[in-house]
């Protein structure tokens, strides 16, 4: 029998909320209250909520559970990067990683602090490159869990999050109904935890919810998972690949820019010999001018630590030179690039690392 997460407190969205604190009896304005102690004070329980009349704490502590995971174990980069383990109510396991940026303000501290999200326990994509493909799906999210992560991850930290990114561990596009009631509740007006802009999905290409997301005119951000430009090569790399090409998702990209004048970001990891030829450049430089964009060019991250076999166990970084080059080339045909950092390597937390591996150097 599949698992089912209690209601936690953080599964509602804000109209929810308020409706809940009606169905108690409760003023209108009570629900402003318990927004303010979950979101803005950062409260770890109902008892703490003092401005809240005792009989509706116990209500609420009757009917809901506070925190959907708990912090099991954390790890902490020699660049700043922190890999979060959290344990959820089944007691599977999931990580999140919060990573600061490399360029610095005034007082010395990155000016960027971003919390990258998970939305599934494991990923049913299999995608070649990424750890977490070797997991298989055990199942979705709640809302509440994913909301969760960076409200326990905002308490870890004396400084605020900037920005998030759903880049963890599952495909954000297969749990798409929960997803976009997390990022309801944290982009809340009321009291905005984070901004919607500061917001970015990541998908393999589910070209259906790509432009779903589009019809909703949702304002976050969307980057796309590409990597390759023939159809051959991304489906040996992306089987999802199989079931929409690269046609299906250029025409999808195209008509999500169109709803919502959002630019979009592809992200191309780097492998010797595969992708990373001029006529690779020039393919890449063909679909960056066909909506506003800008890609993300990433270093591929070894999972010998997974063991890997087949296809995936042959991938191999790109030599620093071509590395190099490729990009000179992209920004020689206008293309806007940027170059994605490799934090948090030495503690498997960098792009496609994550996979609950095991290390003593852990501290809780």
């Amino acid at each position: 029998m599949a698992y089912t997460p209690p209601d936690s407190i953080f599964d509602l969205a804000p109209r929810e909320l308020k409706q809940a604190v009606a169905e108690m009896g409760q003023p209108a304005y009570r629900a402003q209250q318990l927004s303010e102690w979950l979101y803005d004070k950062r409260s770890r329980s109902f008892e703490e909520m003092s401005n809240l009349p005792r009989g509706m704490r116990e209500k609420l502590a009757a009917r809901f559970t506070f925190d959907p995971l708990r912090l099991e174990k954390k790890r902490v980069s020699k660049d700043g990067t922190v890999k979060f383990l959290f344990r959820l109510g089944d007691e599977c396991d999931i990580e999140t990683v919060l990573i600061p940026s490399e360029t610095l303000n005034a007082e010395g501290e990155s000016k960027r602090l971003t919390l990258c999200v998970s939305t599934q326990v494991g990923c049913p994509l299999d995608c070649k490159f990424c750890a977490t493909a070797t997991l298989k799906l055990q199942r979705n999210l709640s809302a509440g869990e994913i909301v969760g992560q960076f409200m326990l991850a905002q308490r870890e930290t004396h400084r605020r999050i900037t920005n998030m990114v759903f880049m963890g561990m599952g495909e954000p596009m297969l749990n798409y109904d929960n997803v976009m009631r997390a990022v309801e509740t944290l982009t809340n007006p009321d009291n905005q935890v984070i901004g919607p802009k500061r917001i970015t999905l990541s998908t393999s290409g589910i070209v259906k919810n790509i432009v779903r997301m589009a019809d909703e005119q949702r304002p976050i951000k969307l980057a796309i998972s590409l990597h390759a430009l023939r159809d051959k090569l991304r489906t040996e790399l992306m089987p999802i690949n199989k079931r929409w090409n690269l046609r299906d998702l250029g025409r999808a990209i195209e008509y999500y820019y169109n709803k919502t004048n959002i630019p979009v970001t592809y992200e191309y990891i780097l492998f010797d010999g595969l992708n990373d030829s001029m006529d690779d450049v020039k393919r890449l430089a063909k679909l960056a001018r066909r909506v506003p964009s800008k890609v993300n060019v990433i270093p591929f991250h070894p999972i010998d630590f997974t063991n890997p076999t087949g296809f995936a166990a042959e991938l191999k970084a790109t030599t620093p030179e071509k590395f190099n080059a490729f990009i000179a080339q992209l920004r020689a045909l206008d293309v806007t690039v940027m170059i994605r950092s490799s934090s948090g390597k030495d503690i498997e937390a960098a792009c496609g690392q994550l996979a609950l591996s095991n290390t003593p150097e852990i501290v809780v």
